[in-house]
């Protein structure tokens, strides 16, 4: 028969709706006042009234629940020790972009074999980002894909609109109605104006089409969010020096925009060599415990064992190590937050 639909679709099936999701994996009472409490603590960063740093920690992307959750409760011991300084937030990745090719994520290929077992995907994402949530760990994720964000968003307590979507109007839009601060990461060739005009599109009101809770598709009329913020990733160059902290405080006071700043010490900023991590995190200590205010949070990509490996076919990969970006290891990240946290006494 002939068809002019559908032409390159090889099959299709149904997922679970968010609701149906969310209601067989539930945020707990107590889980929902940690979300709430992280959520206004990082506003309170924002707003300058805290002096705590947030420091959003954790692996590039997540392979391996049980891995992770081991690193999310050593996390939660500095979490506690170094509160009073220091706002730690863990990178609980799920979705990983590709310029090109490459393993895409947990939940879009959880058993790492090309399968593609997505409704399995969601399941455990899911059920992990409950398990650190309800240890009292704040998590922070890139929101990739708009419609899977229903089905993790309500756990999060900071979002990144990565260097590939900043431009993206889908992802403005999505981030005007997003519940928690959102970063938006500088472009990949180091543009800053793209993030600057992300972050000022964010806090305005939108119309989009979404999926809502029960599955269906429906139209989503948002408030504006006014916890967008500039994420430095580095482009052709690294962006983290104090001529280029300055060169963005300004242009968000032109821009009439909060001077608020997050710094990635990964990526291009690091030359993504996992060992220069220390470098740019050092630097932008640096820079705040000289005065600078508007810097209010740095990333470091870490993991339980330093480095990274690749994904082979009939072959497990070693859980305790990334399988996308090179990490830090935990004993070198431990030793960060430590001397962060003395330094910024």
């Amino acid at each position: 028969m002939l068809s002019s639909d559908n032409v390159n679709i090889s099959s299709r099936s149904e997922l679970p709706s968010p609701g149906a999701i969310r209601s067989e994996l539930p945020l707990s009472i107590e889980s929902v006042r940690n979300v709430v409490r992280s959520r206004q603590e990082i506003h309170d960063i924002f707003d300058g009234k805290s002096k705590r740093l947030m420091v959003i920690v954790g692996p590039c992307s997540i392979h391996h629940t049980g891995a992770a959750f081991e690193y999310a409760r050593k996390l939660k011991t500095l979490a506690d020790e170094f509160r009073d300084r220091l706002m730690i937030v863990m990178r609980v990745y799920f979705e990983k972009p590709r310029t090109t090719l490459g393993w895409k994520g947990l939940i879009y290929d959880p058993d790492l074999n090309n399968a593609y077992n997505i409704e399995k995907g969601i399941f455990l994402s899911r059920k992990l980002l409950l398990k650190i949530v309800d240890i009292g760990l704040p998590v922070g994720t890139e929101m990739l894909d708009p419609i899977l964000a229903q089905y993790i968003a309500d756990a999060v307590s900071w979002a990144a609109i990565g260097a590939r979507t900043t431009e993206s109007q889908t992802h403005r839009q999505l981030a005007s109605g997003l519940s928690m601060p959102v970063g938006f990461k500088n472009a990949t060739d180091g543009s800053v104006k793209i993030a600057l005009d992300a972050v000022a599109t964010a806090r305005s009101q939108h119309s989009f089409i979404g999926l809502l809770e029960d599955g269906h598709v429906g139209v989503f009329r948002t408030a504006g969010n006014s916890y967008g913020h500039i994420v430095l990733r580095g482009g052709s160059e690294p962006n983290f020096g104090s001529e280029h902290i300055a060169f963005v405080r300004v242009a968000l006071k032109k821009a009439g925009l909060p001077q608020n700043i997050v710094v990635d010490c990964s990526h291009a900023n690091s030359g993504k060599q996992y060992q220069r991590q220390q470098i740019v995190f050092n630097d932008v200590l640096d820079q705040i415990v000289s005065g600078e205010k508007a810097i209010k949070g740095v990333m470091l990509e870490s993991y339980l064992k330093p480095g990274n490996q690749p994904l082979c076919a009939n072959h497990a990969p070693d859980p305790e190590l990334s399988i996308t970006d090179s990490c830090i290891g935990w004993e070198e990240t431990e030793s960060l937050i430590r001397s962060a946290y003395a330094r910024l006494g």
